[in-house]
């Protein structure tokens, strides 16, 4: 008998490291020519991220499991804005690095990181959440209530 996958999603720890060193490369290296051997980036990867695993971070980081194996993850930056003297938000949050295996996208993996990233943004107070879609993801982000903006100017350098 065929048991369903289980999938949850949780909080990364120093001990996933490594794997979301991997999952990085593989997000972005099928994006652009790596020009970096893959286990040079690994190393360097890991002890850039050792820190921003830390529970005084800025960064939070969700792991996708599927039977407890890891099959994605998403990174959120808590964004700290000036000081304003009114009942306003202070803070906005930067979603990176959504990353599903492609063996395992489109079964709803990515709404689960979405749902948890979505929550600890609503527990610190986030005023807006804020990422740059691929143009496969948009679907993904628009059933989560992203939208364009429209207030929003940027430069490119």
């Amino acid at each position: 008998m065929n048991t369903p996958a289980t999938r949850t999603v949780r909080r990364a720890t120093q001990d996933d490291l490594t794997t979301l060193a991997h999952f990085r490369w593989a997000f972005r290296s099928r994006r652009h020519p790596a020009t970096e051997d893959e286990n040079v980036f690994v190393a360097r990867c890991v002890e850039w991220m050792r820190p921003r695993l830390r529970p005084d971070s800025r960064w939070r980081v969700w792991l996708l499991e599927e039977n407890g194996t890891p099959i994605g993850n998403l990174w959120v930056q808590m964004i700290e804005k000036i000081p304003n003297p009114g009942n306003e938000p202070e803070l906005h949050a930067y979603v990176s690095n959504v990353f599903v295996l492609p063996e395992h996208r489109n079964k709803g993996g990515g709404a689960l990181l979405l749902d948890a990233a979505t929550a600890e943004c609503r527990s610190f107070h986030v005023d807006t959440m804020f990422l740059w879609p691929s143009p496969e993801s948009r679907p993904l982000y628009a059933r989560h209530g992203f939208v364009p903006p429209d207030r929003l100017l940027i430069k490119q350098l």
